[in-house]
């Protein structure tokens, strides 16, 4: 990696070390200011009162500012769990544990869909957090046939599961970076059941990606589409990204997240080394902002009038902070930039005040600027990743204090 300035350093350090003196006061303060924030969700004060609709998961607002509500069948659905897992987690509190036990359950039959690669985005956060809290064998079984359902999406030829089936018109066999992360549940499966069959999809999807998907930076390409027929690459675009060769903000924190949990799942050091790839493409070569959240692409840097993306800001810190347990040469930079991201996502201007945008935690995230679509906006999934951060963090400061 390049060499941090001096400068850089000592700024870094005294940072990192101001955040240390002070984190038991503000951390406390911080769970009190999310368990505040969450309770204006309308669905937590009145979760039966939502029996006559289908659309229960928030997602994010629409543009009046009214709370956006989806379907089990969207991809973010399972979110919103995970946010109650989260916080189950973060306080201990029974409330947060019945909300999330319900909003899972109301996923169940996701099991089945076979219509998008979007199952680990949607059942890891809640089945899978739920399990690994309640050892209820029910979502057990619901998870491991939900990894049925999703390798049933693989080409043996190609070596990837199939992300979309939409348009049609201008991709035969997509596969976009996000799908690294729908990974997670085919390893677990492999854990549960000992079936090797979702280890060996899972790590050919891994290889293929990581041969495929990325410039001789280690910046990612958004989406590679590939003729089904010869298992060829035919393209290699973006779809949320600014352009074709621009390095998609979102898309980044999923190569980087995504490689650093395969690692922890399968211990290969190739893995291990393309995580630390993305990485020094994150804090090296596209380089962070000065309060670390990134614009929508990092190929841009206009920041007065381009929004940013918190959500891609929440999976970098996530993910930095894990990656931290697996690199003893680099382990104190993706501490102490994860506890900055984190620093300022809790900030006035990342964290909503409280009551604003309907009990979301977090504001300035872009969903697909290309497409006009959820823009500068509140978004569940960066609440989802900004929680588990948090958890993530705390888990470190115990260890250090032990």
């Amino acid at each position: 990696m390049r060499r941090i300035t001096l400068l850089m350093l000592f700024v870094v350090l005294f940072q990192a070390c101001h955040f240390q003196q002070n984190k038991k006061v503000s951390h406390d303060k911080l769970i009190n200011t999310i368990t505040e924030q969450l309770s204006y969700f309308p669905e937590i004060k009145d979760t039966l009162g939502l029996k006559n609709t289908s659309r229960i998961f928030p997602r994010t607002l629409t543009p009046s500012g009214k709370l956006h509500l989806v379907g089990k069948r969207d991809w973010t659905s399972g979110f919103y769990p995970g946010v109650l897992w989260s916080m189950y987690n973060l306080t201990g509190e029974n409330q947060w544990k019945e909300k999330a036990e319900y909003y899972t359950l109301e996923l169940e039959s996701e099991k089945f869909n076979a219509s998008n690669h979007d199952l680990g985005f949607k059942m890891i956060p809640s089945f899978g957090e739920g399990y690994k809290v309640t050892k209820n064998e029910k979502y057990k079984a619901i998870l491991i046939q939900s990894a049925k359902t999703l390798i049933t999406r693989f080409d043996e030829k190609i070596g990837c599961i199939r992300s979309w089936d939409h348009n049609k018109d201008k991709w035969d066999y997509p596969v976009i970076i996000d799908n690294l992360m729908n990974l997670e549940l085919l390893f677990w499966a492999w854990k549960e059941t000992g079936d090797s069959v979702f280890y060996n999809i899972a790590n050919t999807h891994a290889k293929t990606t990581m041969k495929n998907h990325f410039r001789n930076d280690y910046s990612s390409y958004h989406v590679v589409d590939y003729n089904p027929e010869t298992g060829e690459v035919v393209s290699k675009n973006t779809h949320q990204g600014y352009a074709d060769e621009s390095s998609w903000s979102r898309g980044q924190a999923w190569a980087l997240y995504g490689y650093t949990m395969i690692y922890r799942e399968t211990k290969d050091p190739v893995y291990l080394t393309q995580a630390e790839n993305v990485a020094n493409y994150i804090l090296n070569i596209a380089t962070l902002p000065e309060d670390y959240v990134p614009l929508w692409d990092f190929d841009l840097k206009d920041f007065k009038t381009e929004p940013r993306d918190a959500s891609a800001a929440a999976v970098m810190a996530s993910a930095f902070f894990e990656l931290s347990a697996y690199s003893s040469q680099n382990k104190d930079t993706y501490v102490n930039t994860a506890n900055n991201i984190l620093t300022s996502l809790s900030s006035k201007k990342y964290f909503n005040t409280k009551g604003a945008n309907k009990g979301f935690l977090l504001k300035h995230s872009t969903g697909s600027k290309p497409k006009d679509s959820e823009i500068d906006v509140p978004l569940i999934y960066a609440d989802y990743y900004y929680l588990e951060a948090l958890l993530r963090q705390t888990k470190i400061n115990n260890q250090t204090k032990n």
